[in-house]
């Protein structure tokens, strides 16, 4: 199978789009937008003839979808995602321009290297070269690239879903970002882990209120007291591990190529021999609270009536319930809790011909692979696509060094993809959808 002009062009894609600033804060007062890597997207498809439409959610908020017939459009089509929105990056903690695309030491470096302009860029790289040879697909392939998927999807996938429904019409199956990664346990065997569930996300504002006055005088009724009481005790508490059927599957194969026995109700012991993919896998294993910011006040010496603060909530699948009923004990009666965004946890099983594929299009580049199934702590456009029925997995495919702290880079410092571990991408990628 033909693929090299596919693994030679998407180094220069992938470096293209990490030039492209499309920072996302959050806010749309400061967020860069996506309009201009959108419309590269659109450029690079419409020079080999690829119609695609981009539609934006709100200025400068870009999001494109394109569908490639496939031989047989009576199967169900097979979505591929991304998103073009990076996570903020302070030039002055990095070794190079995050924005610079810079390739050195055999990688691409810049925000958005990993999450996700890499596998933005495979997808492109393949379907380009299908154009210019040719080649039709076993079924349709709807090619969609979100805006704001770092920060809720509002303007994203979520819009898209609530708006542009019938442009995934007929999709059963859809590959997204953070799985396909490889996990060396030795020279002859590599785990790539494939993401089949993401936890829930719930982001939380607590408001406290309490009697405003003086900073010198005596107050027993303070709100930012009343307030710190609320969010020390929810960021100690620790809760209890659950172990979900992904999380056992994961167990169970990583103990077999591990070669030790894993106690399901100690899992943690096992995923601490996991080296660079631990805290990825360790917060797999029970429900998180976090808080992540706190606001109150507007004078020094002025004790406010009101504070506030933000919590991060992530839940395991099935578990929401009951982790808010003791979220709601930990806090107290007292406390407003306000939902500010949620998003429910997905799962799907780890089998069928997709996933079948997915492990014979790793084997043939990399004969020492295994596919094993993950839960994802963090969460992607994933959410909203699944919300139609659609099917989910993560698989953006990545041949990784071993000594790579892959985990640390989303959203670390000097984030990078390897130049080989690119290519080597888009021949599984090109793989695993001509048989799939």
């Amino acid at each position: 199978m033909e693929t090299i002009a596919a693994a030679d062009e998407v180094v220069g894609i992938c470096r293209d789009l990490l030039r492209i600033d499309t920072t996302n804060t959050g806010d749309p007062r400061t967020t860069v937008g996506e309009r201009v890597a959108a419309e590269y997207v659109a450029a690079q498809l419409g020079e080999v003839g690829i119609d695609a439409e981009l539609m934006e959610s709100a200025p400068k908020r870009a999001n494109l979808v394109a569908r490639i017939p496939g031989a047989d459009r009576s199967r169900g089509a097979l979505l591929l995602h991304g998103h073009l929105d990076v996570v903020p990056a302070d030039a002055s903690e990095w070794s190079v321009d995050p924005f610079s695309g810079e390739e050195k030491d055999g990688y691409l470096w810049g925000r958005g290297a990993i999450d996700m302009k890499d596998f933005d860029a495979m997808m492109l790289a393949v379907v380009r070269d299908w154009a210019r040879t040719g080649y039709v697909p076993p079924r349709d392939i709807v090619l969609c690239y979100t805006a704001d998927e770092e920060a809720g999807m509002q303007y994203g996938s979520q819009w898209l879903v609530d708006n542009h429904r019938d442009l995934f019409e007929g999709c059963t199956e859809a590959i997204g970002e953070v799985g396909g990664y490889s996990y060396t346990v030795n020279d002859d065997l590599r785990l790539y882990l494939v993401q089949t569930a993401e936890k829930g996300l719930d982001w939380l504002r607590l408001h406290a209120t309490g009697r405003p006055g003086h900073g010198s005088f005596i107050h027993d009724d303070n709100a930012v007291t009343n307030l710190a009481d609320a969010v020390a005790r929810v960021g100690h508490h620790r809760f209890p591990t659950v172990v979900t059927p992904t999380v056992r599957a994961f167990l169970e194969q990583v103990g077999d190529a591990l070669g030790i026995d894993i106690d399901p109700a100690n899992p943690e012991q096992a995923i601490a021999k996991l080296g660079p993919i631990a805290n990825l896998i360790g917060a797999t294993i029970r429900n998180t609270a976090n808080p992540t910011r706190l606001e109150a006040g507007y004078k020094d010496n002025v004790i406010p009536g009101r504070a506030s603060a933000t919590i991060d909530c992530r839940t395991l699948p099935g578990e929401a319930d009951g982790f808010l009923a003791t979220l709601r004990e930990l806090i107290g009666p007292d406390i407003e809790i306000e939902h500010v965004h949620q998003q429910p946890a997905v799962e799907t099983s780890f089998d069928g011909a997709l996933v079948d594929a997915m492990g014979a299009a790793l084997r043939a580049e990399d004969p020492g692979a295994r596919t094993v199934p993950y839960l994802m702590s963090g969460g992607t456009d994933a959410k909203a696509f699944a919300t139609l029925g659609i099917r989910c997995f993560g698989f953006a495919p990545l041949k990784l060094p071993a000594d790579l702290n892959f985990a640390s880079l989303f959203h670390g410092i000097d984030e990078r993809v390897p130049v080989d571990g690119l290519k080597f991408g888009v021949r599984v990628l090109d793989r695993l959808l001509r048989n799939s």
